[in-house]
């Protein structure tokens, strides 16, 4: 018998466009012969759908649609088991064996989603609940990874106060003692948003306000002189490694934009390093997907110093999903196709019911 997997699509973030590429890519690798597949669509208000048209409306944003969708909500009753749908004048259940969230960011990425997916009784396919909460937020994963014995940079957080002018003096003073330049960063956001590399104190007070609009939590971090190198990881147990990528700048740092036009940058896969050097950043890799208690799948980024230092940047939950994302890319480089990555993961899922 086919096992019905959930994959989750859109919702209400700021990565809503680039969660539709990556879960049309997804629901074109899924094996159909081994599974039933059930999407979920969440709109830009945080409404819910079973979509039942076809993925290319997914790609073109059009899914969203009277004639595809019928309103839906996961339900956290785990005698349940899975879906509500709303059909006129009935309610139909639909219950599901796994559920695979393509979401980026907040409200996907962060725990919110997989927290309901696992009061469900539902095999979640990925992070767990505690662990996306903690990897999206940079300060608390920062410490963890350093625990584990791997370099973080210097930080500082502060907490949005009432007034902010009131504050001004305090952010000035840990600038000082980080030293410019540095980097202002919302603590709990994803793709870069609300984050600005501050080269001059003059810069610090719009960086640091524009950050809180983002999260009510901001990290002042140090700059780390290098550049970033990524590690796709997969598994529970036993863990399969990509092969590790390189990001070279022109100026700038790796924004939301970046990521996704690569206007200024480019991206190395394998990365342009020595094979000592890549196992070594294989190694950190896989000892803070373990620190941080990450399961299914995971891009752990770091930086790597001229003197070849390996500083720990961020990990990524749910990082981008097409087929020429970064993860896809890495674990293609390893001898590992798209289409098997994503039933990979399935069947890992299965088997740890």
């Amino acid at each position: 018998m086919k096992r019905k997997v959930a994959i989750l699509f859109g919702g209400k973030s700021t990565e809503y466009e680039v969660s539709l590429q990556s879960a049309g890519a997804v629901i074109a690798a899924v094996d159909e012969e081994r599974y039933e597949k059930v999407l979920i669509g969440i709109d830009r208000e945080g409404r819910w759908y079973r979509y039942y048209g076809d993925v290319e409306k997914i790609l073109r944003d059009t899914w969203c649609n009277e004639t595809d969708c019928v309103r839906a909500v996961l339900s956290p009753d785990r005698e349940t088991c899975g879906l509500l749908e709303f059909h006129k004048g009935q309610v139909v259940v639909t219950r599901l064996d796994m559920a695979l969230p393509v979401l980026h960011g907040k409200n996907g990425e962060d725990g919110t989603v997989q927290g309901l997916i696992e009061l469900a009784g539902i095999r979640l396919i990925g992070c767990n609940t505690l662990c996306s909460a903690l990897c999206m937020d940079k300060d608390r994963a920062h410490k963890l990874a350093e625990l584990a014995g791997v370099e973080a940079p210097a930080s500082v957080v502060f907490v949005q106060p009432k007034n902010m002018d009131t504050q001004e003096e305090e952010w000035k003073q840990a600038a000082e003692k980080i030293g410019y330049p540095l980097f202002v960063k919302p603590v709990r956001a994803g793709s870069s948003f609300g984050v600005t590399k501050v080269k001059a104190p003059e810069e610090l007070a719009g960086a640091v306000r524009d950050a809180f609009c983002h999260d009510v939590e901001v990290i002042m971090e140090e700059a780390i002189d290098g550049f970033e190198v990524g590690c796709a990881v997969m598994g529970e147990q036993k863990l399969t490694v990509g092969e590790v990528d390189e990001i070279e700048l022109t100026h700038g740092f790796f924004d939301y934009t970046e990521k996704y036009t690569l206007k200024s940058s480019r991206i190395y896969v394998p990365a342009r390093i020595r094979p000592e050097t890549a196992e070594r950043i294989k190694e950190a890799a896989q000892v803070i997907y373990r620190a941080l208690g990450c399961s299914g799948f995971a891009r752990v980024d770091m930086f790597l110093t001229p003197e070849e230092r390996i500083v720990f940047n961020e990990v990524n939950t749910i990082p981008g999903f097409t087929s020429h994302s970064r993860f896809p890319s890495m674990m293609k480089a390893a001898g590992i196709s798209f289409e098997e990555v994503v039933n990979r993961l399935l069947d890992e899922g299965k088997e740890t019911e």
